[in-house]
């Protein structure tokens, strides 16, 4: 899969077995980074400016291309053959996407050819990575375009790890609190010794998107993110700015909710930080942190909290995701959460790079037999869905012996 930030394609090579516990191994993982012009032209796609349908085109069969080069990549450091595969899930990169009909956040005025989202109404999602591409580059049953069954019976289409992190994290004894910070912060919990229908979840707002377009824009692109947020460190919270962050309509909302580039991406930045004259480079850094850590305490205790039996020191945060590695993000986090113990998702067998990927080889497994793979509680679906589109490669033989 590729996420909201636009770095490259993550690939996890899973054995998994047993559908309603799986049991995940993970063999191989690595990260194939898009090409510097690939990932401009992306980011002007997402980012809302007007381009050529077939502009459109040629990135769905690119990404195609890149999403199949990352399979075999994960393939070879893993020693597995692309024979021996039952399917490739892949997420592929979304270029667009509006949950419930609402407008973006935050935007004002919109700029000319970016938010062109202010003006839609109508809920849809496109992911791109042409899957035919990979099911010929690589000879292998691909499952993709998760997102738009559980969008065509109403609901967000995103979260979708939460029933992964069901069928994973659910303890008996224990809440259980899974953030993942990645370009956007979204959470799963899951109640303890609770069924799926009680685990709910939703997207926070965002996690390193903010923070990462700041870093590439002061950098010049020479940097994508803030190693272990050290910079940030350095820099003081403009409280005026978050203040006003903090009282945007998104954070109120009530989930199910969703959010992406379309709500933090390059026009909120432009219009909450970038406008900030004289403001310097580490001040909005060190807010956009703070944002991302308030925001997420803040949905934790408006919308979670008093749906919970809390344990003090017994419930825990599992973190993953980009964020998992900023080190003053995660001080901040157990700073405002003192409630919760905070724990990696490694110590769980997902490492926290690894995990979404993951979550998409268990997701797509699911599709090959036929079962769910939305919680309705969490997306606002109108009933549980069997997720995601198959296209066969070579081996369709291999999905024949499959106890369908």
């Amino acid at each position: 899969m590729s996420g909201t930030s636009l770095d490259g394609v993550d690939a996890a090579l899973v054995r998994i077995g047993g559908p309603d516990r799986p049991r995940l191994r993970l063999l191989a993982f690595t990260t194939l980074p898009y090409p510097a012009a690939v990932r401009l032209r992306l980011l002007r796609v997402a980012g809302g400016e007007a381009v050529p349908a077939g502009e459109v085109s040629d990135l769905n069969f690119l990404l195609g291309d890149l999403f199949a080069a990352a399979a075999l990549r994960v393939c070879h450091e893993g020693r597995v053959a692309p024979k021996r595969l039952s399917a490739i899930g892949s997420h592929g990169q979304t270029i667009f996407h509006q949950g419930r009909s609402r407008p973006p956040v935050g935007e004002g005025r919109p700029t000319a050819g970016r938010e062109v989202t202010s003006r839609r109404q109508l809920a849809s999602t496109l992911q791109i990575a042409e899957p035919a591409i990979i099911a010929a580059k690589t000879g292998v049953p691909v499952v993709a375009d998760f997102r738009t069954a559980d969008m065509a019976e109403g609901g967000e289409g995103a979260p979708l790890v939460p029933l992964v992190d069901y069928l994973v994290l659910r303890d008996a004894k224990h809440n259980i609190i899974a953030l993942n910070i990645g370009g956007i912060a979204n959470v799963t919990v899951i109640p303890a010794g609770g069924e799926a229908e009680e685990v709910f979840g939703f997207d926070t707002g965002p996690g390193n998107m903010v923070m990462d377009g700041l870093v590439r824009h002061f950098t010049r692109g020479r940097q994508n993110y803030d190693l272990d947020g050290r910079v940030s460190a350095q820099g003081k919270v403009m409280k005026g700015l978050l203040g006003d962050l903090l009282r945007l309509t998104f954070f109120k909302r009530q989930p199910p909710k969703s959010a992406g580039r379309e709500q933090f991406g390059r026009a909120f930045l432009e219009r909450h930080f970038l406008s900030r004259r004289g403001a310097g480079f580490k001040d909005l850094l060190r807010t956009a942190t703070e944002l991302t850590a308030r925001s997420i305490a803040a949905a934790l205790q408006r919308f979670v909290f008093p749906r919970l039996t809390l344990q003090t020191g017994s419930d825990r945060l599992v973190v993953s995701g980009g964020g998992a590695h900023n080190r003053l993000l995660l001080a901040r986090l157990r700073e405002l959460l003192p409630q919760l113990d905070a724990r990696l998702s490694d110590e769980y067998g997902l490492p926290a790079d690894a995990k979404e990927a993951m979550a998409f080889a268990v997701l797509a497994d699911r599709t090959l037999h036929r079962l769910t793979g939305n919680l309705p509680a969490v997306t606002g679906a109108r009933r549980p869905v069997v997720l995601g589109k198959i296209v066969f490669g070579s081996q369709f033989s291999v999905l024949r012996e499959r106890p369908w």
